[in-house]
């Protein structure tokens, strides 16, 4: 056994049994199916179990030296799993469960619990795996425990397994001291000739253990004991070594749930691990690709999405969408996008989204976390499809970015709406850039989205030739924050991002996309300065001098919306344009206006 631990490790090795010569072992997809479908299910389990084994051990076999030269990375692992004062009452409940109810069940945390407690983390992720009883029956038992001691059950209940979505088991749940609890039983699989769907039977905690996504969440902490359980062999060594790998074949883990693609990817973001050889090779293979986009729900791939880039390693995890020609399949695009999108569109996103993962990670830039972080992220992975439309059941034009977010990834319908806002915004901040870097109105006097905004400034402006030079700016500027609201920043850098290839077209090789991040932390920090100084700082919050009501008295309106609207743009531009003016003298230069109107009527 090669595995040597400093903390207490139960580790069972199985008689070995080879089914093939040892110099091929390092080929398992060729041969990973027949042996999964026609040998029966205990041997073959027994005999994967003496293959990992081997793989370790071996640098002779195909592939074996590339992933060798993959795992220089060396994690520093805590000595022994030390539980918070919550989890010590937590496991006190469970295990007095079993004194109880006097039963003979051994208890154990499963997966990234078991992992996160290693690399000294907190973690509130709590599954509980059940050697001889289902979820839901040992919650009974656990209710039964607790009302005995009169404590209150603070919530339960139990999903049902839906296979058709690759959720093959029951789960029950339980809140315990304010935490949620799964429990769910130790399982083995058996598939037929001609179906990806396994049946799931009670199975051992080698089993249990060989049927997971990755070997770092194959860990197990049995509660009976005390003890961390490492029953694949492999669990401590990748991660201490920093390698994502799968206990079973890659290709055969990846075909039962194709969801376990991107919990790799997200997993190797997250701690910045390497990636297997094998599990890339079967990562990007088209029949996993396939089974990706057709056997998982849209929820359940948008939630994984969500999780790499609310993650501390975005750019890496859209990186590995892209190199493993799973980005089309993830971000799935409708067939009459207009224009199509570029071959290279994954990689340009990538690169739109690493220079803004820079930029927010920048310090002194701003504060860019939770809600604004995640979509600002969003909105420069997505960039180059701002201006990229299809046309929906009743011929309307909507943007690609509703359908990536409604139906690719469904998630909220407000992060589409932000994103799309943010879009918008950042096209119109790219034609003030130079009048905010000269701190003047240059060349903004065709501008397509402020044409109304512009022709009330003018009438503002003739009768009063002594407004300072950075009116223009001002009043378009607060039309522009007043729309973004907090994520002008947002906008501001993305627009900053485009401005560096302005003039280069985004079709060509994204090693020539250079975008001076220097230079434009430096521009952005020029115009957030100039926004300051300008006093526009939450311009949003201002509420307007006059209010609807005296509109209509003082415009003589009768009625009618679309009038109020116009006179509503009108003052909010007098105001902008004058920041220390008060509610008198912007009606005062209402009724004149109303006045000018009348006599040439």
């Amino acid at each position: 056994m090669r595995l040597s631990l400093p903390i207490n490790t139960i580790i069972t090795l199985p008689t070995p049994i080879l089914l093939i010569p040892p110099s091929l072992h390092r080929k398992p997809n060729r041969f990973s199916t027949v042996a999964f479908r026609r040998v029966s299910p205990s041997l073959c389990r027994c005999w994967f179990s003496t293959l990992k084994a081997a793989m370790t051990t071996t640098t002779t076999a195909v592939g074996g030296e590339e992933n060798q030269k993959q795992s220089k990375l060396s994690v520093e692992l805590k000595e022994k799993i030390d539980l918070t004062e919550k989890e010590r009452k937590i496991f006190d409940r469970l295990l007095g469960t079993l004194r109880f109810c006097d039963l003979d069940t051994q208890l154990r945390v499963a997966g990234g619990w078991v992992r996160d407690k290693l690399l000294g983390r907190d973690s509130d992720d709590i599954d509980i795996a059940i050697d001889n009883m289902s979820g839901s029956e040992f919650l009974d038992k656990l209710k039964e425990y607790l009302s005995s001691r009169d404590e209150q059950v603070q919530g339960d209940t139990v999903i049902e397994r839906n296979p058709d979505q690759s959720k093959h088991l029951e789960t029950a749940k339980m809140r315990i001291y304010d935490q949620w609890i799964d429990f769910v039983n130790l399982r083995c699989e058996e598939y037929t000739e001609n179906s990806r769907i396994p049946t799931m039977k009670f199975g051992t905690a080698k089993e249990d253990a060989y049927r997971r996504d990755l070997t770092i969440n194959s860990l197990f902490y049995n509660l009976n004991t005390g003890s961390v359980e490492d029953l694949t062999e492999r669990g401590i060594d990748d991660l201490k070594s920093g390698r994502i790998v799968t206990p079973l074949p890659a290709k055969a883990t990846f075909l039962d749930d194709p969801l376990r693609v991107l919990r790799a990817i997200r997993f190797g973001a997250r701690f910045g691990f390497t990636l297997d050889n094998e599990l890339k090779q079967a990562a990007s293979s088209e029949e996993v690709r396939v089974a990706l986009g057709e056997k998982i729900s849209r929820e359940r791939i948008g939630n994984e999405i969500d999780l790499m880039i609310s993650g501390n390693g975005p750019v890496s995890a859209v990186t590995h969408l892209s190199d493993l020609k799973l980005f089309g399949v993830v971000f799935a695009l409708p067939s009459s996008s207009e224009p199509a999108p570029l071959e290279n569109c994954g990689s340009l996103c990538q690169a739109y989204l690493e220079a803004m993962w820079s930029l927010i990670q920048t310090p002194g830039l701003g504060k860019f976390s939770g809600e604004v972080r995640r979509l600002a992220l969003y909105a420069a992975l997505f960039l180059p499809f701002r201006k990229t439309v299809y046309k929906d059941n009743k011929g309307k034009l909507i943007p690609v970015v509703n359908h990536i977010f409604k139906f690719s990834l469904k998630r909220k319908t407000s992060d589409a709406e932000t994103v799309i806002n943010i879009h918008r915004t950042t096209e119109k901040f790219l034609s003030l850039i130079a009048s905010f870097r000269l701190k003047n109105d240059v060349q903004l006097d065709k501008l397509d989205w402020a044409t109304n905004i512009l022709e009330h400034w003018k009438s503002i402006s003739l009768g009063d030739p002594e407004l300072p030079a950075t009116s223009k700016i001002r009043v378009l500027t607060g039309f522009l924050l007043r729309d973004i609201k907090d994520f002008w920043r947002v906008a501001l850098l993305t627009s900053l991002l485009l401005s560096t290839v302005d003039g280069m077209k985004e079709d060509q090789e994204i090693g020539h996309l250079d975008f001076q991040l220097d230079k434009l932390r430096e521009i952005y920090q020029t115009i957030e300065e100039t926004i300051h100084e300008l006093g526009l700082d939450n311009i949003w919050d201002v509420k307007p001098l006059v209010n609807g009501r005296e509109i209509m008295q003082i415009a003589e309106l009768s009625g009618g919306s679309s009038l109020i609207r116009e006179w509503q743009q009108k003052l909010l531009t007098w105001q902008l344009a004058y920041p220390n003016g008060s509610a008198e003298e912007c009606k005062d230069w209402m009724r004149e206006i109303q006045a000018k109107r009348q006599r040439t009527e």
